[in-house]
């Protein structure tokens, strides 16, 4: 038997249950993995909620990383005892559970589990924003909302290390600070201040080349006002709401715009474009480019305390799950 949090009806928190479920035996394809560390990420929220669609019940989570200890029929590359963690939609919000082997990243060894939990689905995220949906360089100046959030601790990081000039949001003098910290050059409190008038004021309008937006309802407009023309917003989450329905002739008057709504599954879909992702990712950590911050630790079996601070916009960095 296997501990799982799982989701018999969307709704709140307090719908998260502590069940004893069963695992069995991989089929072909799969592997049976024992999860060392869990990764906690707003996705996990929307799944809950019933903002993303899931056949109840299930296993809400992400992120996870782990220790084979079965492989099905027809499995290459990977054996009993590999260390892997895997990005996913659900289903790691448990001690064990079956996947399919080609969902998996083998892990060096110099990356630990703790940190590939905290950081796959995360620094992926980060990789495509600013690798391939939009190429971030010297010279470009980027807005990223949630600075201090785990995908924007990363971000900033990562965007200063390719030469870019990193401005970004969040909600708390300690989460400016903490922003600050990981390689934004300016860092706004917009609950304190006019994001808009400020990211102008900075860039004496000029405004900026691209926006990374994971709130959503509370900063789409805005969002779209700081916009060089031509530039291009990045909708990857939306922690405060869903954007509302909006007229496309919106992007014409703010300047010929561009929007887009990418996904980490979208852009690694083929396992040759997930692997070389992963490698990007680790070489960064290898390299210094990325420290990765872990915040908060729980027991599995509080998922539901991680939910209801993440919600609250409580956490900074990483939240794992132990189990």
């Amino acid at each position: 038997m296997s501990l799982a949090i799982r989701v018999h009806t969307t709704g709140g928190p307090e719908t998260l249950s502590v069940d004893d479920i069963g695992t069995g035996a991989p089929a072909a394809g799969e592997v049976r993995l024992r999860h060392t560390a869990i990764g906690v990420n707003f996705i996990d929220t929307y799944f809950r909620s019933g903002l993303y669609k899931a056949e109840t019940p299930f296993v809400p989570g992400a992120e996870a990383a782990g220790v084979i200890e079965a492989v099905g029929d027809g499995v290459t590359g990977l054996k009993t005892g590999d260390r892997v963690a895997y990005a996913a939609t659900t289903g790691a919000y448990a001690q064990y559970r079956l996947i399919s082997a080609d969902r998996l990243v083998p892990l060096p060894d110099d990356i630990p589990d703790d940190v590939a939990a905290a950081v796959l689905l995360k620094g992926l995220t980060a990789q495509f924003l600013l690798r391939r949906t939009f190429k971030v360089g010297p010279e470009h100046t980027i807005l990223f909302h949630a600075a201090a959030g785990g995908v924007g601790l990363l971000a900033g990081q990562w965007a200063k290390h390719l030469g870019a000039t990193v401005i970004g949001t969040a909600g708390s003098p300690e989460k400016v600070e903490l922003a600050l910290k990981n390689g934004y050059d300016h860092v706004i409190n917009y609950r304190t201040e006019d994001f808009v008038a400020r990211v102008l004021d900075l860039t004496e309008g000029r405004k900026v080349d691209v926006v990374y937006d994971s709130v959503g309802k509370d900063t789409f407009t805005g969002s779209l006002d700081v916009l060089k023309p031509r530039g291009l917003f990045v909708s990857f989450g939306q922690s405060s709401g869903p954007i509302p329905p909006f007229d496309i002739g919106l992007l014409n008057t703010k300047g010929s715009l561009f929007a887009t709504r990418p996904s980490i599954f979208g852009y690694n879909s083929e396992r040759a474009d997930l692997l070389a992702a992963a490698d990007d990712l680790f070489a960064q950590i290898r390299q210094g480019v990325l420290t990765v911050p872990i915040h908060q630790r729980l027991a599995l079996r509080d998922a539901r305390a991680a939910h209801e601070a993440l919600e609250r916009r409580a956490t900074t960095g990483a939240t794992l799950l132990i189990p």
